[in-house]
């Protein structure tokens, strides 16, 4: 789930819809605006191999908890140290 494994491709894996969503954080963004960029970013790189927003919400949850970003005022930012 965390990482691609052989039923698990690795466009699906959190680690890497992760690493999507960290690069797509150039400023501080709501959750609804993060998800409608990943949606538009994915579909351009993976077409119709899109995720649902459970998964996206697993990713930016994954993301949480490693303290790679953290919230401010009910919007998601990059965590810096």
């Amino acid at each position: 789930m965390i990482l691609p494994t052989k039923k698990l491709g690795q466009d699906k894996a959190l680690l890497a819809l992760g690493a999507e969503i960290l690069s797509l954080l150039d400023e501080t963004k709501t959750v609804s605006r993060l998800w409608s960029e990943a949606k538009q970013s994915r579909a351009k790189q993976l077409g119709n191999r899109m995720v649902t927003y459970d998964w996206f919400v697993l990713a930016l949850t994954l993301l949480y908890m490693l303290g790679a970003v953290e919230t401010e005022n009910g919007r998601i930012k990059r965590q810096t140290k």
